[in-house]
């Protein structure tokens, strides 16, 4: 587009002498007050108009005292979506946007209007960009003699802004299942072609027969919403019972005589247009617009209308399906949960079994902090879950479908563990021939779970506090600060506290860490699930050894929970296993004399068992400690929790080199 005269006098004068100052600029915008053609404004960092000549005021069609102190969007409505984007690029960068070129209908006028426009920043002193200056060239005349020729052309460019339109609400529909939320975009989206000032979302209830508002967006609305509910009778009812598009003037409108049709003829609706939702199953809904002009709605509109209505109604048909599935799998689950034990069955949350107070006020507090981002502690002693806690956060979070990488810090040598969190780059250090991603950057969206965390390092703890406070991090040997979004989780069997007076662990990471702190009682506190879970390690271990174990004596079972297990769930478990190794029969053998001889801690027979029977797997599995054949998997351990109990129990290669027990 070519502009010739005074308007590109003028326009050379604002871009190649460019005004420095707001009072420079308030001069040029006197000096040009009324030049034909030639818009000019100014706003402030906020978008508000500081300043504007009468040429521009007149375009707009508001009154130039009425520009000022109000932003482009309350003066432009929709339209100042198309400029805001450019005002940000120049408040950023400082740099000018030049020859842009809009076409739009303004609020206030009912044609199109055509302009080139320029935006300059204006700075202060220090070179911070306080207003921008524009400037607006009118080229409607231009473009209405250009246009003449287009016929064909325009008809084309109105087809492809449609099928934009299309586009945008399929992709609106596509990320969100609840339509009715999204309503208001999608009536956006559909405004930029048909201007409606109203537009309401109807759906059949089945039950009552009814059509009821699910979502309106009016907003020039003047007097109180009608009903949500559509009478039998009204324009709505009636494209539906008809299963076929409607397009009403105001004389079809008076005609109806129902509380909506009067309202909307109150409100100054001239045109209404209902378009059904329909699906091979049936009739859902209405999509209803409105405008406040005569004939706002041709039959070519309905093109467009259909497309929309059919997206829509297939985003309520998928949200139904998938309600009847959550309920359908919800049954299911207290279908099973009543076969399996009724009422007084144990509760299984992600792998937590157990009926007790103690456990279900773990588990309460569980569903409080699980949708939040805050960061949970862990506190217990060694085998009472923690992490099955920390899954059991992750699953019932908003991360849920996200990564939940584990890091057990008292398990890797100090000098690795930095490497094994953050990661490191390429000749970090010796032996780093590569790059490798850390925990952290591998728990990106998701969770870290930290176990054994007062473990770590005091040269480490300023790092993890970094990322806690900043979520940010650098690599080890690395210069580039990554940005991190997880959620952590951590877990201790240590008095974190104590750690803080005696110097040991940081004071200001142990507040970041114990923002919600949560207690996992021992085995000894919650006595009524030891049955529970005796019964179900009963199953599993006889069911990984093809043992038909089907009672439990009475004797059995109270010594069991008569014992305090120092080791809580984990000793609970490796007895039970041992236990099934030794059960020949139908009823579950279990050692008593042991736990009767030596009921206290840190008895030396329970470690003699625990050493026989590490052994008798170790033969077992012919020596072979890691992999899906070792010994760690077979015992449920990590491989450096076996190595560190087979150190501890002074388990030697000669102990268990002889022939498999098999």
């Amino acid at each position: 587009m070519i502009v010739r005269g005074t308007t590109a006098k003028i326009a050379n004068q604002c871009l190649f002498a460019i005004p420095e100052s707001v009072s420079e600029w308030k001069q040029l915008l006197k000096d040009h007050s009324s030049t034909p053609g030639v818009g000019l404004y100014i706003l402030d960092a906020d978008f508000r108009c500081v300043a504007i000549n009468q040429t521009l005021a007149q375009i707009n069609g508001i009154p130039a005292e009425a520009h000022l102190g109000r932003t482009i969007r309350e003066l432009l409505g929709d339209f100042a979506e198309v400029l805001e984007p450019y005002l940000e690029r120049v408040k950023e960068t400082g740099l000018a946007v030049l020859n842009r070129e809009i076409s739009v209908v303004l609020p206030t006028k009912n044609q199109p209007g055509h302009w080139i426009e320029h935006y300059l920043p204006i700075k202060d002193q220090n070179g911070k960009v306080t207003h921008i200056g524009s400037v607006v060239l009118e080229i409607t005349a231009q473009k209405q003699v250009e246009e003449s020729l287009r016929g064909v052309s325009e008809n084309l460019k109105d087809q492809k802004k449609r099928a934009l339109v299309m586009t945008e609400v399929g992709r609106l529909l596509e990320a969100k299942w609840n339509a009715r939320q999204i309503f208001p975009r999608v009536s956006a989206h559909l405004r930029r072609v048909l201007r409606q000032e109203y537009a309401a979302l109807s759906l059949l209830d089945e039950k009552s027969g009814q059509l009821i508002r699910q979502s309106i967006d009016f907003p020039l609305r003047k007097a109180g919403r009608a009903g949500n509910v559509s009478a039998p009778k009204d324009p709505s009812s009636k494209a539906l019972q008809e299963r076929t598009p409607l397009i009403l003037d105001k004389k079809d409108l008076q005609a109806f005589q129902t509380d909506i049709t009067d309202h909307l003829l109150t409100e100054g609706l001239q045109s209404l247009c209902c378009v059904p939702l329909l699906r091979p199953k049936g009739p859902l809904g209405v999509l209803v617009l409105g405008s406040t002009r005569v004939d706002a709605f041709k039959s070519d509109d309905l093109a467009l209308l259909n497309q929309v209505a059919a997206q829509l109604a297939i985003a309520f048909e998928n949200e139904a399906t998938a309600h009847d599935l959550e309920r359908l799998r919800s049954q299911l689950a207290q279908e099973k949960e009543y076969l399996e034990g009724g009422a007084h069955a144990p509760v299984h949350f992600g792998g937590i079994i157990g009926n007790s107070l103690a456990l279900q006020k773990v588990l309460n507090q569980v569903a409080i902090v699980a949708d939040s981002n805050a960061t949970v502690l862990l506190l217990g002693e060694t085998g009472t879950g923690k992490g099955l806690i920390a899954r059991a956060l992750h699953h019932a979070s908003k991360r849920k479908d996200k990564p939940f990488v584990t890091l057990n810090c008292a398990a890797i040598p100090t000098g690795l563990l930095e490497s094994e969190l953050f990661g490191h780059e390429k000749g970090a250090f010796t032996g780093a021939v590569q790059q490798k991603v850390g925990r952290m950057e591998s728990a990106e969206k998701g969770t870290l779970f930290l176990d054994e965390i007062g473990e770590i390092s005091r040269e480490l703890q300023p790092k993890l506090l970094r990322v806690l406070q900043d979520h940010e991090f650098e690599r080890l040997g690395g210069t580039r600060t990554i940005k991190v979004d997880l959620r952590l989780i951590a877990a201790t069997n240590r008095d974190l506290a104590k750690s803080v007076a005696e110097k040991q662990f940081r004071s200001d990471l142990f507040y970041r860490l114990n923002v919600f702190p949560i207690r996992i009682p021992p085995l000894r506190e919650r006595r009524e699930d030891i049955p529970v879970l005796v019964r179900h390690f009963v199953k599993k271990f006889a069911a990984r050894m093809e043992r038909a174990i089907e009672t439990i004596p009475r004797e059995t079972m109270d010594a069991l929970n008569n014992w305090d297990w120092p080791g809580n769930v984990r000793e609970l478990e490796n007895f039970i296993e041992r236990s099934v190794i030794l059960s020949e029969g139908r009823a579950l053998r279990v050692p008593l004399a042991e736990l009767r001889a030596h009921p206290g801690f840190g008895d030396s027979s329970l470690e003699k068992t625990e050493r026989e029977h590490i052994i008798q797997i170790l033969r077992k599995s012919r020596g072979i400690i890691s992999g899906p054949k070792g010994a760690a998997r077979y015992l449920g351990l990590k491989r450096t929790t076996l190595q560190s109990k087979m150190d501890r129990l002074g388990i030697t290669r000669r102990d268990y080199s002889g022939p498999s027990s098999e």
